[in-house]
């Protein structure tokens, strides 16, 4: 490897680079045309994350219960508080826009007071009738309105919960959208275009405020607003990162530069998501993003040793060269290390952890390619710096902080080493304090009107989201047994007991309504029947479902009658309580429905995502263990000793370390979005510590394996370039605090934070590390054999060099 990347390889690459300018700019025209039209491709995606394997248990129950129910989140409910809704005027317009909705193509069903039917008995025929509960002729007399309003809150106990709340007097419509349709890109042009538009132009006629929620309504707003952030984001750090870069080389040359690579990277961010098919999701959106934050500090690197040189020896052919001859090595690795870093999502069972692991690894190398082809070229066009473009270098104020790095790994690496022990049992102590949160909702955008309307349904309503359990009698219409009915009524008073669960919607509540519609709407009769009322129930059940392909239990019960399904919504606070609710409902299904003889499952979209927190959780730790492995090894090839894998490792798991306790101590739990930060982080901060190693090794190879010497050369060389890239870099993080998701807030702000205590533990805990643990000579058993490389040769043997090969 080192014979490779040796004198030979990068003086190869270097003269290839600039004696082929022209074919190197028109060929990324080239790839840039191609990518452009793989744009066409990109999709964003239309439902929500799944953590878990298409193979887990988990998803398996899923599939099962939507094969047999169908897709579960087609829900849009939409509701008001306001006392005017039963006037005339207002009455009608609620009604009309009831119909407007009702007429789209894209609804199955809508649930709503000016549509309500009511379940009467035909004693003539022996069957139930549904008969609607408004007159429509009677609608413009309010004392009429009035009665209706007072029938829906006294006599229809089947609604309570669902479409009315008999405390607050919230009445809500229930939207069920065509399931065909909901995890497709119809179902966000609907909402977007037809229903939207429709409830604005009822609350301008009527002035009367509406919540709209539902998993549809919530998931179509929440991928708009995550279209919207991307060229936030973009805008955002392009301007960031470029005013940082002014201000440390005060060039618009150079800045110039480094917003082509970046800009051209982005363009290639696309351009890789659409040829390899895959959809914009929550995380997919940040990687132009990424691109930027992490392409700046490879242009910084390759400009900053431009300068360097030049300003050795003002010599700007010579100065291009050795931008590629003396960093090509240390960038390469540092970049490859980036992209291991992110390559470790590839290695977890997730799709979308996947997905977005190999886009980041392919645009971090793709980036990485365009700093080291574009810069010299560029700079090969342009005329040389002047001294303005130089006066970075001596700037006082940064060579006064690395003069305070300097002594301090002088004269007090016993401090050092203290502060890093109260830091690390500070982060110890800290992450027993963390919480995992396993909620849907946690990173959503809370200070949108939707996120507002969604706690608006789980004050009134008790929650959104569908919590689904699916009995399976294993006989043919042993779910319509009595027997079997007075079970699941049991189990509906446990999860009614539960104060983050709605009133359960069964097979119970029509079994209920059919006897109350016996006793002639009698609300006391909203029971279960007796064993001798089920004998005169029957008959007209029978006949009120015969021939009646829309009746009230296909959603309840499978064509068979085998498998019921009863579906309650949960309050999602925060997650944490979900694994002990279901703990608690698994203990009653255990009792009233043991196995083998019934097979319960208990699914739904938030149970599916707790799981997958806490599976995604597993698979992290598990990656980032082999990020650990994968840059222990690669000290280990470059060292060949155990001690310096040692010293690369214990700067980068400190701040991790950091990071973690000041989540617990700060109360920020563990969910998808913080989970990321420490993978993230450590492929970035263990830049500079192998950049600080790289340069490192080549100075003793310099200095006579003198250990100090070489460690404060190594701070001459690479103290500027390791400064300025982790304050682009804490400062391109940052961008994404300024997103209005929660966890897309969190990951920026963490992996800022993260980045910057790793910049303080690399230029300060790792140089005292090398001086501590080396105390005599260094061993030239412990590194490879000094081979001819350029970085080791003094200008002298350099030019003759160039000399012998010309």
């Amino acid at each position: 490897m080192k014979k490779l990347l040796g004198i030979g390889f990068w003086e190869f690459i270097a003269r290839i680079i600039l004696r082929n300018r022209i074919a190197i700019i028109v060929g990324i025209l080239v790839a840039t045309g191609m990518l452009i039209k793989q744009f066409k491709h990109i999709r964003f995606t239309q439902t929500e994350a799944n953590l878990i394997p298409a193979d887990d248990k988990v998803n398996v129950d899923y599939d099962k219960f939507l094969h047999q129910f169908g897709e579960e989140g087609n829900l849009i409910v939409i509701a008001t508080k306001d006392k005017k809704l039963f006037t005339p005027k207002v009455y009608g317009e609620w009604r009309d826009l009831m119909n407007t909705i009702k007429s789209s193509k894209e609804v199955s069903l809508v649930v709503s007071v000016d549509n309500l039917q009511k379940l009467t008995k035909n004693d003539s025929l022996e069957k139930f009738e549904l008969k609607p509960l408004v007159d429509d002729s009677k609608i413009q007399d309010e004392k009429y309105l009035k009665q209706i309003q007072k029938e829906i809150f006294t006599t229809l106990p089947f609604y309570e919960g669902l479409l009315f709340n008999k405390k607050t007097g919230a009445i809500r419509s229930a939207i069920y959208l065509d399931k065909k349709i909901v995890n497709t890109k119809a179902r966000k042009e609907y909402v977007l275009n037809n229903l939207i538009p429709a409830l604005n132009k009822f609350k301008k006629t009527t002035g009367i405020e509406l919540h709209t929620s539902g998993m549809p309504y919530i998931r179509t707003l929440n991928a708009k607003t995550i279209i919207d952030e991307i060229g936030l984001f973009i805008g955002a750090a392009l301007l960031i990162t470029s005013l940082i870069f002014f201000y440390f080389f005060r060039s618009f040359r150079a800045t110039m530069a480094s917003l082509i690579v970046v800009i051209i990277g982005v363009v290639w961010s696309f351009g890789i998501i659409g040829a390899l098919g895959y959809e914009i999701t929550v995380l997919t959106a940040l990687v132009p993003t990424l691109v930027i934050v992490i392409g700046i500090p490879n242009c910084i690197f390759f400009i900053n040793k431009y300068h360097q040189e030049y300003h050795k020896h003002s010599n700007k052919a010579k100065a291009l060269q050795r931008v590629i001859t003396k960093t090509g090595t240390a960038t390469l690795m540092t970049n490859i290390t980036t992209a291991v870093g992110f390559a470790t999502f590839i290695i977890t069972n997730n799709v979308l952890l996947r997905e977005f692991g190999v886009v980041t690894t392919i645009n971090i190398l793709a980036i990485y390619l365009l700093s080291l082809l574009i810069i010299p070229v560029f700079f090969s066009y342009i005329p040389p710096p002047i001294q303005r473009h130089l006066g970075h270098l001596e700037r006082e104020s940064l060579t006064s902080f690395l003069r305070w790095i300097v002594n301090t790994v002088k004269h007090n690496r016993i401090g050092v080493y203290i502060t890093a022990v109260c830091l690390l049992v500070f982060g110890i102590i800290g992450i027993y304090k963390i919480k995992v949160s396993g909620s849907i909702l946690e990173d959503m955008p809370k200070k949108t009107v939707f996120f507002d309307d969604i706690r608006f349904f789980e004050r009134e309503f008790d929650g959104v989201l569908p919590l689904e359990i699916m009995i399976d009698t294993k006989r043919k219409n042993g779910a319509m047994k009595l027997s079997n009915l007075r079970k699941m009524e049991e189990l509906e008073h446990t999860i009614s007991d539960i104060p983050e669960l709605s009133k359960p919607l069964s097979l119970v509540n029509i079994a209920k309504s059919f006897n109350q519609a016996y006793y002639n709407g009698n609300p006391d009769f909203f029971t279960l029947p007796t064993s001798q009322e089920e004998i005169f129930l029957l008959p007209y059940i029978k006949n009120s479902l015969k021939n009646n392909k829309d009746n009230q239990l296909k959603s309840y019960i499978t064509t068979d009658g085998r498998v019921a399904r009863m579906t309650t919504f949960i309050r999602d606070e925060n997650g944490e309580r979900m694994e002990a609710i279901e703990a608690h409902i698994r203990n009653k299904v255990n009792k009233l429905f043991p196995s083998p003889i019934y097979e319960v499952i208990i699914t739904g979209k938030a149970s599916v995502f707790q799981k997958g927190t806490n599976y995604l959780l597993d698979n992290l730790l598990s990656s980032l263990l082999f990020a650990f492995f994968l840059t222990g090894a690669l000290v280990a090839i470059m060292f060949r000793s155990f001690k310096m894998v040692l010293v690369s490792i214990i700067p980068n798991l400190l701040p991790l370390l950091m990071t973690a306790g000041l989540m617990g101590f700060l109360g920020i739990p563990l969910k998808p979005s913080t989970l990321l930060v420490f993978g993230i982080a450590f492929g970035m901060s263990v830049d500079d510590t192998l950049r600080f190693l790289a340069q490192y090794r080549l100075e003793l190879s310099r200095n006579d394996w003198k250990i100090k010497k070489s460690v404060f050369a190594t701070f001459d060389d690479a103290g500027i370039s390791m400064f300025y890239t982790s304050i682009i870099l804490f400062f391109g993080f940052s961008v994404f605090m300024l997103s209005s998701f929660g966890g897309t807030v969190a990951l920026g702000g963490l992996v800022a934070l993260t980045l910057f205590f790793g910049m303080l533990s690399n230029l300060v805990l790792l140089p005292s590390l090398v001086l501590t643990l080396n105390k005599t000579l260094a061993n030239q058993q412990d590194l490879p054999e000094p081979t001819i490389d350029i970085l080791e040769l003094t200008d002298e043997e350099i030019d003759a060099l160039e000399k012998n090969n010309k």
